[in-house]
């Protein structure tokens, strides 16, 4: 999966040139526009997506939720949107759970981390 840095520097891609980065076919980034509110790329006269270099973070950022964290589309959208808190558990599970947000807080440090790397 390509860095932040290993995104070419323009203003805009093609959906071809996209999918080639993230290495997804276009009909995934067409599914994944009509899931996800964050992406919105400009469309053409002629209805051509034209993907702006923050459209391709949030992809890359997707991307990285369903095929290496393993989350549906449902879990996506909330880990997007800050919404990832665990369900509310007994008192006793306390420290479990801090430890559970404690590793998630890690992971997204380092991804972001490998990100600007």
């Amino acid at each position: 999966m390509p860095r932040r840095a290993d995104v070419p520097d323009k203003l805009y891609f093609k959906i071809g040139e996209v999918a080639e980065l993230l290495g997804v076919k276009a009909y995934v980034l067409r599914y994944w526009e009509s899931e996800f509110k964050a992406i919105k790329p400009t469309k053409t006269r002629s209805k051509h997506r034209l993907y702006r270099k923050s459209d391709i973070e949030v992809l890359l950022r997707i991307k990285h939720l369903l095929y290496k964290e393993r989350l549906t589309i449902e879990g996506a959208k909330k880990r997007l949107k800050g919404d990832d808190a665990p369900a509310p558990q007994p008192r006793g599970n306390r420290d479990a759970r801090l430890r559970g947000a404690l590793a998630r807080i890690k992971k997204d440090i380092e991804f972001l981390h490998r990100m600007l790397s």
